[in-house]
């Protein structure tokens, strides 16, 4: 019997990669990997003695379902290969790796996790948004925006005074914002939206709720991309100039307040 590490491979940077990730991408014998792990870590995979499949998970676009997937990770176990499920960023945040742990426990396949660094918390950080400050709200909401209809409490959710970082969002960006506007939220609360985040590709737009989606479209937006709302996004405009972790990085700022001030 061999055995399955479901690991994290972090917001795309391949020097957010964790230590116990590369040690275990070293030592596998196949890796699933993930669309979004970052074209970066996919050179560093073609270093790895692993085969390597492209289950090529991405919204709206996935070229192996997940019911494929879990049979694949199990039939390769039972192989006695050592399996890794790669993941973007971290597999419990909106990855599905709690359905793949399920699996493979029903299965009876031993496995180990490897957490990575969310793009939640990494993606902001990289956009000179620090998602908790003592100055502003106390709490942070993460969710997705694929899934919205009667399970999210949008009136909770609106009035809450709680930075809300927002994954998967873009496509459904404009009924976001209109539901939480109708149920309380601030027009004029400050968003922004990092597109590409910790490549150097990223992108970010600073917008108010009001004129966001307006903004979007401007830019032509796509995913992946990580949407923030909540007053701590202010903080960018006074560290953004001093960031260092991306090679020319205000270079792809789009900031479309009409009052900065505010």
């Amino acid at each position: 019997m061999g055995k399955v590490y479901i690991v994290g491979a972090g917001p795309g940077d391949p020097e957010l990669l964790t230590v116990k990730a590369l040690k275990v991408l070293r030592k596998a014998d196949v890796i699933l990997y993930d669309e979004l792990v970052g074209d970066e870590i996919k050179e560093l995979l073609r270093t790895t003695k692993a085969e390597l499949i492209d289950v090529g998970k991405r919204a709206g676009r996935h070229k192996m379902k997940q019911d494929e997937i879990n049979e694949l990770m199990v039939r390769l176990a039972k192989e006695g290969k050592i399996v890794v499920r790669l993941k973007g960023g971290d597999p419990f945040v909106f990855g599905r790796g709690g359905e793949e742990l399920e699996y493979l426990a029903e299965n009876g396949i031993p496995f180990e996790i490897v957490p990575g660094i969310t793009s939640a918390i990494a993606v902001p950080a990289y956009a000179g948004i620090p998602i908790t400050h003592r100055k502003f709200d106390p709490a942070v909401v993460f969710v997705t925006g694929r899934e919205w209809r009667e399970r999210l409490n949008w009136k909770a959710l609106a009035n809450l005074n709680a930075t809300i970082v927002i994954l998967m969002g873009i496509s459904n960006l404009k009924n976001i914002v209109r539901r939480l506007i109708e149920n309380g939220k601030n027009p004029k609360t400050p968003v922004a939206i990092i597109e590409r985040g910790c490549s150097r590709d990223q992108r970010v737009l600073v917008s108010d709720l009001e004129k966001v989606v307006e903004i979007a479209e401007k830019e032509k937006v796509k995913a992946p991309a990580i949407i923030v709302v909540g007053d701590v996004v202010r903080l960018r405009e006074k560290l953004a100039r001093f960031l260092q972790n991306l090679k020319d990085f205000d270079h792809a700022d789009v900031d479309c307040r009409d009052d900065r001030s505010r």
